[in-house]
């Protein structure tokens, strides 16, 4: 049987080798978890439980797999060493933590005390997945990011599927191979995914969308018209592909 083990910290770093220097492939938020195929001193190799990624993390004191019940649903959550005293760091979005105490607003985990309201029970669904997805409007764009400190543009399509419960690959790549049912421009709705070579972005209307930006290098609306005119004018790429869940 597969060991597991869980993320305690806000995020980890998955690098294609075992080096810094490496390119970032993809992180691990607060709560995720992994199984590891190779150990050394410095480095684990790692495969991500949540969407099978593999790479490898620095070798760091990571506990056997905790079971979560809340997930974080606002864009970041305070977390203090007591109810409301001494902040010690903050976690991101969808990030899931095992409960062991509460009080009347406060629930304690591992790492110190959330905020009740900055959480919902891990088997939550929105009605509609990316109902918050704005409120990563201006985050910074970077590559292999998945928290509010930076994000890249399918990570932005995970974190939300994720919370819902929903399996999502990590890469555009794949994601577009996942995701079956196709759709036309001019049938685009809220909600549905666009693709292109390497980039993903997410309708918020049947006119605008949102998707994290590496040329504006941040997470922004635009027009859907204008956004394709701007790809494919700048990189010379068209839209590969529009998918509805």
């Amino acid at each position: 049987m597969t060991k597991y083990f869980t993320n305690i910290y806000p995020e980890v770093s998955l690098y294609r080798k075992p080096s810094t220097k490496s390119e970032t492939v993809t992180q691990m938020i607060y709560g995720d978890s992994f199984s590891v195929s190779k150990k050394s001193k410095k480095w684990l190799k790692i495969k991500i439980k949540e969407d099978r990624y593999k790479g490898y993390i620095k070798n760091k004191n990571y506990p056997s797999f905790l079971k979560p019940t809340h997930k974080v649903n606002s864009l970041k959550a305070k977390v203090f060493k007591f109810p409301n005293k001494i902040k010690k760091h903050e976690i991101t979005y969808g990030s899931k933590i095992k409960v062991i105490e509460s009080n009347s607003k406060f629930f304690k985990f591992a790492k110190g005390w959330i905020k009740k309201k900055d959480v919902k029970p891990v088997s939550f669904k929105e009605n509609s997945p990316f109902k918050k997805i704005t409120s990563f409007k201006n985050i910074k764009y970077k590559w292999g990011g998945k928290s509010f400190k930076g994000i890249d543009c399918s990570a932005l399509v995970q974190v939300f599927l994720n919370f819902n419960n929903k399996f999502c690959p990590r890469d555009a790549s794949d994601q577009v191979k996942y995701f079956k049912k196709n759709i036309k421009l001019k049938n685009i709705k809220k909600n549905d995914i666009i693709y292109w070579k390497g980039h993903v972005a997410i309708a918020l209307s049947k006119k605008k969308l949102i998707h994290a930006y590496g040329p504006m290098k941040k997470t922004v609306i635009m027009g859907i018209d204008q956004t394709i005119k701007r790809i494919k004018r700048t990189a010379k790429l068209k839209v590969i592909g529009i998918k509805r869940l």
